[in-house]
């Protein structure tokens, strides 16, 4: 299967402020990544090219923040790095480039006089390590050298550097081709190796790097990094030279060099590697077209599906975990749960979603799913109402696709049913079973879960409408197990449940008026703000709207919330709405669910029109497709960004890459308008 390429001429890099905005990413399955943009310029403190997960999946790191090359003919010096500085752009070395690509990996060319200089970046699959392969082809008719500059730093991906009011306490070595750096504070090793040259020592300090989207972002923006002196290679006139320099890091000097060596020593072995890996990708592909093969290709899905596993991380103990969002995001218990069926149900790799599954049960606590996964120490939080009902979803959905109900009853049953118990009894952060059968819970815990100076900028405390709608999917989920493993008496508590919730829900949530769901219920009133929320209630396999209700939810979203690329978090027409995800992190809290445009939610926006019928499958179609073959063009080259604005042109915000805006819309697209549905569905529900 032929892997998709992205390719960008010199015509695009001379405007600069747009070309920054384009960017590529790597992941390496631990949960570590390489990522810049396409000019070469970091601008933000995540970006690097080396960012290792020191403790799979998480205490990112960011190891080796670039490599900077220059050129030299005689007594020319040409510099092909780019950097920017709060005043100036020094070097402007994107000046000699001549071709970005994408192919699947990250590839530059640059032209200086009659030389050209080619470098792709390659993360090898599960070693936190980079490659950067070169190829100088030198037409002129003099020798040229081209000398390498790392650019390192040791800090959490989070943070930034400055050497002057927080030291960096390391020390280093050379060896023969190989230089090592031995930091403190994070505790670890990186060691970068060239395949052709010595390295020649000549310590310095790029000081005040300046992160233009971070400053935008209103978030910390200027850092040092550390250069430690540079690898050369001379390149004889009318010749040219095939080499690579790889980068490893890890807690110790053995494992470091352990690392180094599975990489390689050779440029052979590095060609080794990208022939691994660029197979890896093609199998993939090949695999998914093979068990579908009703499923046309097509360059934007292959991108889709390649961007899926991007987001897969293997961890300690074998344990597997979705990272919520590349670059910052963590392992989160809702994003994981919404994105499962589209990472890994539809894609075939139930076995990994059985891990997934079996992990985070065994975070449970007090019937509650972890909202989170903290990177550094490994520590659950719990602040979350749907989390946990998003997680009986994804069983519901892994035993459509996989028929397991052996895995089921004999590892999570016993797990799901204190879900419920706890939920009956009350539980943490308010959360507990009204009388009136409905799920009442504490502000901030459901996924608009923003705030500004300690308050909720939505706070949907009391009963918001996807919860009433996730419960009850939750409850006769249970009851579709209780039958299949022979407990009546469960099976008549949990549909005398479900009933009690259908008949309050469709009784205090129908907003008559407007032919469409009230967003929040408490006992002092309703909140009718117009969002998409109520779409999930049409969605969901279990639903409490009957059809009418449901294309009416339906008509009223697609009216009011559905852009090209997701749908708004609020109409409008509310005098809440902010139509621009801009600023500093007050800003952006405050637009984040008032209106910003969220992809994920085509998904059961997509789902919710299938059932009701009101959109033909072209229609359907085509709306997905606007989203993954413009959105793989901007912002995050080859993926899925977290959040657009809600004003046309509808911006790329927030990550550049993020779990459920790729898994939801795939999920969708495979079971909804190509209509691959899972193989287990009809069995399951005629049970």
């Amino acid at each position: 299967m032929k892997l998709p390429t992205i390719t960008i001429k010199r015509e695009a890099f001379g405007h600069f402020d747009e070309a920054i905005r384009s960017e590529w990413l790597l992941t390496n399955g631990l949960g570590g990544y390489a990522s810049s943009t396409i000019l070469g310029v970091n601008t933000r403190k995540y970006h690097g090219l080396l960012v290792a997960a020191l403790h799979p999946p998480g205490d990112r790191t960011v190891c080796l923040a670039k490599l900077d090359e220059e050129v030299l003919v005689g007594s020319n010096s040409y510099p092909l790095g780019t950097n920017e500085f709060h005043d100036k752009i020094f070097p402007q070395g994107h000046v000699y480039l001549k071709e970005f690509a994408l192919d699947p990996f990250p590839r530059f060319v640059y032209e200086v006089q009659d030389i050209e200089v080619q470098k792709t970046v390659l993360m090898p699959k599960e070693k936190n390590a980079v490659a950067v392969k070169y190829k100088v082809l030198n037409q002129g008719r003099a020798e040229a050298k081209i000398r390498l500059y790392p650019l390192l730093t040791c800090r959490h991906f989070h943070s930034v550097i400055n050497r002057w009011s927080n030291p960096v306490n390391f020390s280093q070595k050379k060896n023969d081709g190989e230089v090592e750096l031995t930091f403190n504070n994070p505790k670890a090793t990186v060691a970068i190796r060239s395949t052709m040259s010595g390295f020649n020592e000549k310590p310095n300090w790029i000081e005040r790097l300046y992160y233009c989207e971070e400053a935008s972002r209103g978030e910390s923006s200027t850092d040092d990094c550390y250069q430690p002196g540079y690898f050369e290679v001379v390149v004889p006139h009318k010749r040219d030279r095939d080499f690579a320099v790889v980068a490893a890091a890890s807690e110790s000097s053995q494992r470091c060099q352990n690392i180094l060596g599975a990489v390689g020593n050779t440029i052979y072995d590095v060609n080794g590697q990208l022939t691994s890996e660029i197979g890896e990708r093609e199998n993939l592909l090949t695999e998914f077209y093979e068990a579908r093969i009703q499923v046309p290709a097509s360059d934007w899905l292959n991108w889709i599906l390649l961007a899926a596993d991007a987001f897969i991380a293997k961890g300690t103990d074998d344990r597997t975990s979705v990272m919520a969002g590349y670059l910052w995001f963590e392992t989160w218990g809702r994003d994981t749960f919404i994105s499962l069926p589209g990472l890994l149900l539809t894609t075939g790799r139930s076995e990994e979603a059985k891990k997934i599954l079996l992990g985070f049960m065994h975070h449970s606590k007090l019937g509650l799913i972890p909202n989170f996964i903290q990177d550094r120490s490994g520590e659950p939080a719990y602040n979350t109402v749907d989390a946990t009902l998003w997680y009986v979803n994804a069983v519901l959905q892994y035993l459509k696709y996989t028929g397991d109900f052996k895995f089921v009853q004999q590892s999570l049953w016993g797990n799901l049913k204190a879900i419920v118990e706890s939920h009956q009894r009350g539980t943490a952060f308010g959360i507990g079973l009204d009388r009136d059968g409905l799920l009442a819970h504490g502000p901030r815990l459901t996924w608009m879960d923003a705030e500004v100076d300690g308050e909720g900028v939505t706070p949907r405390a009391g009963k918001a409408v996807e919860i009433q709608a996730l419960w009850y999917n939750a409850l006769k989920t249970m009851q579709l197990l209780a039958n299949k493993f022979t407990d009546v008496r469960l099976a008549k508590k949990y549909a005398a449940m479900a009933f009690e919730a259908q008949k309050s829900f469709n009784a205090k949530f129908w907003n008559g008026e407007n032919s469409c769901l009230f967003d929040v219920v408490t006992a002092s009133g309703v909140d009718a703000a117009l969002r998409p929320n109520q779409i999930i209630a049409a969605a969901l396999d279990f639903t409490m709207l009957d059809k009418d209700r449901a294309e009416r939810v339906v008509n009223v979203v697609q009216r009011e919330l559905v852009t090209p690329y997701g749908l708004r978090t609020l109409a409008r027409s509310d005098l809440r709405y902010k139509g621009m995800y801009v600023g500093d992190r007050r800003s952006r809290d405050q637009a984040y669910h008032n209106g910003t445009v969220w992809a994920w939610l085509l998904g059961p926006y997509v789902t919710a029109c299938r059932k009701v019928q009101v959109s033909s499958d072209y229609e359907l179609k085509q709306r997905l497709r606007v989203l993954f073959t413009q959105q793989t063009f901007q912002a995050g080259l080859g993926t899925i960004s977290e959040v657009f604005d809600g004003d046309p042109p509808h911006e790329p915000r927030g990550c550049i890459a993020q779990a459920w805006s790729v898994a939801e819309p795939l999920r969708a697209y495979l079971e909804d308008v190509v209509w691959i549905r899972p193989k287990y569905e009809k069995e399951i529900f005629q049970a």
